[in-house]
C-alpha cells in the first residue's frame, strides 16, 4: 500500500505545497490551525481539486494535472472521517453504518459485513441507538465503522480528537490505533496536538503556512526537529536566535552563552532550542549561572522560570521542568546541557 502526493492549491493568499510518501502504517499531518492540513486531505480524498499535481495510490492515479485524471470521491476508495464524524442524526447506528453498504445488494454478504465492522469497532449492542444516544467514543467508533464498511485502501482521519472530552482521549487513542492495525493499511492523521501524533503515528509530516517541512520518523523528529516551526510543535519551550560560531559550537546572543554542540553546525542555521527537561545540575558542560524568577506547580513536576545571567533584557525567560521526586531543597546556581541535547534548527 502507498500513497504518492505532489500538489500545489491556491485560495487567495494562501498557497498550499505539498509533497510526500507514505510508507505503511499511520502518517501524522501536524501543524497549526490553518496550515494546510486538512486542504491536503480534502485533495486526496476529492472533495477538492488541486491547481497542479499528482495524487496516485496503489499505483492507481486518482489526480494529475498534466493528463486531465480527476478521480470523483465515490472512485477513489479513500475513507475520511470528519472532525464531527457526519454521522446521520435520525439514523441508528446500524442505519449509518449500512449508508457504506449500500452498494452491496446481497443481503447475506450485507449482513456479514455489516456485524464485522461492528465487531471489530466494539459496538456490539449499540446497533439501534442514535447518535445523540452514544457517547463521543461510541460516535467516533460508529463513523469509523461505516468508513470500514466500504473497505477504502487509504484512511484519512482529520482531528479524530477535537470533539472530546480530554479524559477521554488517551484512552480513545489506544482503542483508535489497535483499529488502525488491524485496518492494515495507509492512514493519514491531521492534528495539531504532539501528543496525538506521537502516540498514533509512526512518521510525522510537519507543515507551516502551507509548506511542507519535513517528514520524518516520530522519535527521530522529537529528538531533532531540525526546524523552528517543528521544534515548537513538539513542545519546545525555550528557542532563541543563534549563530555559528565554530564547527560544533554556536552563539546565543539573548542569552548571552556559547554552546558547544554534540552534531557539525550547518549553514544558515537561525536558532537553537533546548527543551525544559534537558537542564541539568550536574552537566558540567555548557554551564553557566542562572538567577530563579519564579516556579508554577503541575500535578506531578514543578516548572521553574529562570534567566542566565548574561541574558539580554527583554528576552523572554526560560523553563526548566523538574519532577516532583526529584526538586532539590535548593535550586542550583549554574546549570548544564549536555552537548547532544542543543537542537539545531534551521528553517
Amino acid at each position: 500500500m502507498s500513497l504518492f502526493v505532489d500538489i500545489e492549491k491556491r485560495l487567495g493568499d494562501f498557497r498550499l505545497t505539498a509533497r510526500f510518501e507514505t510508507q505503511g502504517g499511520t502518517l501524522g499531518l501536524l501543524g497549526a490551525s490553518g496550515c494546510g492540513k486538512s486542504m491536503t486531505l480534502k485533495c486526496i480524498a476529492g472533495v477538492e481539486r488541486p491547481d497542479r499535481g499528482t495524487i496516485v495510490l496503489d499505483g492507481e492515479t486518482l489526480f494529475d494535472s498534466e493528463r486531465g485524471i480527476n478521480l470523483p470521491p465515490q472512485k477513489r476508495q479513500v475513507g475520511y472521517l470528519f472532525q464531527h464524524y457526519a454521522l446521520f442524526p435520525n439514523m441508528t447506528a446500524e442505519q449509518n453504518i449500512l449508508c457504506a453498504l449500500r452498494w452491496e445488494k446481497d443481503r447475506v454478504r450485507r449482513n456479514t459485513k455489516l456485524e464485522r465492522v461492528v465487531r471489530l469497532c466494539r459496538l456490539e449492542g449499540l446497533e439501534k441507538l442514535r447518535p445523540h444516544q452514544l457517547s463521543g467514543g461510541q460516535q467516533q467508533r460508529t463513523a469509523l465503522a461505516r468508513i470500514l464498511a466500504s473497505q477504502p485502501r487509504l484512511l484519512l482521519l482529520d482531528e479524530p480528537f477535537s470533539a472530546l472530552d480530554s479524559h477521554l482521549r488517551d484512552k480513545l487513542q489506544l482503542e483508535l490505533r489497535g483499529l488502525l492495525e488491524q485496518f492494515g493499511r495507509d492512514t493519514l492523521l491531521v492534528t495539531h496536538s504532539r501528543d496525538e501524533a506521537y502516540h498514533m503515528c509512526a512518521r510525522i509530516a510537519v507543515m507551516d503556512q502551507g509548506r511542507l517541512l519535513s517528514v520524518k520518523e516520530t522519535k527521530s523528529l522529537f529528538a531533532d526537529p531540525g526546524s523552528v516551526c517543528a521544534c515548537l510543535l513538539t513542545g519546545c519551550k525555550n528557542i532563541a536566535p543563534a549563530q555559528k560560531t565554530g564547527n560544533c559550537q554556536v552563539e546565543v546572543p539573548d542569552w548571552g552563552v556559547t554552546f558547544q554542540t554534540a552534531r557539525p553546525v550547518g549553514e544558515g542555521l537561525k536558532a537553537v532550542g533546548i527543551r525544559a527537561h534537558y537542564f541539568n545540575a550536574k552537566a558540567m558542560q555548557n554551564r553557566f549561572p542562572v538567577t530563579y524568577l519564579g516556579e508554577m506547580e503541575e500535578p506531578f513536576e514543578w516548572i521553574v522560570e529562570f534567566r542566565y545571567q548574561g541574558q539580554r533584557e527583554g528576552t523572554p525567560s526560560l523553563w526548566w521542568r523538574v519532577p516532583k521526586d526529584r526538586r532539590p531543597e535548593r535550586f542550583p546556581e549554574q546549570f548544564g546541557v549536555a552537548p547532544a541535547n542543543v537542537l539545531l534548527l534551521y528553517e
